[in-house]
């Protein structure tokens, strides 16, 4: 089993857990064609029995499906993993006071009467950032949340949601954005360094690229749906190297390609949350805890993907 990680102010957990966009989500990812309700119910538990001890989910995920999903999953089954939602700042929001209302409305559907770390999900107008931290600050010391922090916020962002907080004394838990092998911008703006001097967590979304990085699929055979069959097209050169590199490196430590790019992830001090349809998917994600990439495997993933 990996070292732990640890987000401010919550208990340590191993350094993986779950992101339920896919959960309710039927744009995107087809929900209810293919897996359903069932299958994310096993998925749920699978993820529990491989170790895993965090759910992400999002108010917009399934437009609250997700959060539904998860309150009944979580008052069935031990044991209880941490949870994280996020408030979408939809146009419409033009008080920061919306929040609050946001907030409670997550934890009804989640059943829960605190969150453990409740995230603002972009840093979008009209609302300005400043503002929402000071929401985020008053949910965090009325008890509706253990920890707050951000996603999708570049360095610039983070740091003036960091100030704010700061001025109140309540840290900036961890900023959720997209990190994997095909998406590197954390570490070259500098923002996955200054959070870990800074203690805060990266939590890595879309971790296996959509699908790109889990050896099912190649440039012949894409992803289904435009969205995730375009999404990386700027990197078809680098994905048939990268693709081969991560199934050699896997056969020789008896792993599978996905894994590989999760422990990538691990090893780069980041808590990745990949998605799954099902309890398959749940276990084959869990496994990355339990096996380690030598430094030249990493030295050889971060050439391919660089």
């Amino acid at each position: 089993m990996s070292d732990l990680i640890q987000i401010k102010g919550l208990p340590a957990i191993p350094p993986l857990g779950i992101g339920t966009w896919q959960w309710g989500d039927k744009l995107v990812w087809g929900y209810g064609n293919g897996y359903r309700e069932s299958d994310t119910e096993a998925a749920y538990r699978a993820a529990l029995q491989g170790g895993v001890r965090l759910f992400d989910t999002a108010e917009f995920y399934g437009f609250g499906l997700s959060e539904r999903l998860i309150g009944r999953y979580r008052r069935a089954y031990e044991p209880k993993p941490l949870v994280v939602s996020k408030l979408f700042p939809y146009p419409w929001r033009f008080s920061r006071k919306t929040l609050f209302s946001a907030l409670k409305n997550s934890l009804k559907r989640l059943e829960m009467n605190q969150l453990d770390l409740y995230l603002l999900h972009w840093p979008w107008k009209p609302v300005p950032l400043e503002q929402w931290a000071l929401s985020l600050v008053e949910a965090y010391e009325q008890g509706l949340t253990r920890a707050v922090g951000v996603s999708n916020h570049n360095l610039d962002q983070l740091e003036r949601v960091a100030r704010v907080l700061a001025k109140h004394n309540v840290p900036l838990a961890a900023n959720q954005v997209e990190y994997h092998l095909l998406e590197r911008k954390p570490e070259q703006t500098g923002l996955l360094r200054a959070m870990q001097a800074e203690g805060m967590v990266l939590m890595a979304y879309s971790p296996l690229a959509m699908g790109w990085l889990t050896g099912k699929y190649n440039l012949e055979n894409p992803p289904p749906g435009r969205y995730r069959a375009q999404r990386y097209v700027t990197r078809k050169a680098q994905i048939p190297l990268l693709l081969k590199g991560l199934t050699e490196i896997a056969e020789t430590i008896r792993a599978t390609p996905a894994q590989v790019a999760l422990r990538w992830c691990i090893q780069k001090g980041t808590l990745p949350i990949p998605g799954a349809k099902n309890a398959r998917q749940a276990e084959g994600n869990a496994a990355a805890l339990c096996i380690r990439l030598s430094d030249e495997h990493m030295a050889r993933l971060d050439d391919l993907s660089g």
